[in-house]
């Protein structure tokens, strides 16, 4: 699946949906970045509080490639390129 992200708020979903179809909680995945499940709740709810740093290790956790490119190359469906 790739999937085209134009405002913060539409990372939210897009790692909630990643997480689900790797059958995760909240809970699981907070474990595994080190961070509380509060904090993973966060990053779902308000991605604009998300740092990079956060954002490269929760794609990282999730098996998703944050892909940047030119806006004129891009093609209708890329951006940030999620596999699952």
């Amino acid at each position: 699946m790739k999937q085209i992200l134009s405002i913060p708020e539409q990372m939210g979903p897009l790692l909630q949906s990643a997480r689900k179809s790797e059958h995760l909680s909240q809970t699981a995945l907070a474990q595994r970045l080190g961070i509380s499940q509060s904090r993973m709740s966060a990053m779902e709810l308000a991605p604009a509080s998300i740092n990079l740093k956060q954002l490269l290790a929760v794609c990282a956790a999730l098996g998703l490639e944050l892909l940047i490119q030119n806006k004129a190359t891009a093609t209708p469906t890329v951006a940030a390129k999620a596999q699952w």
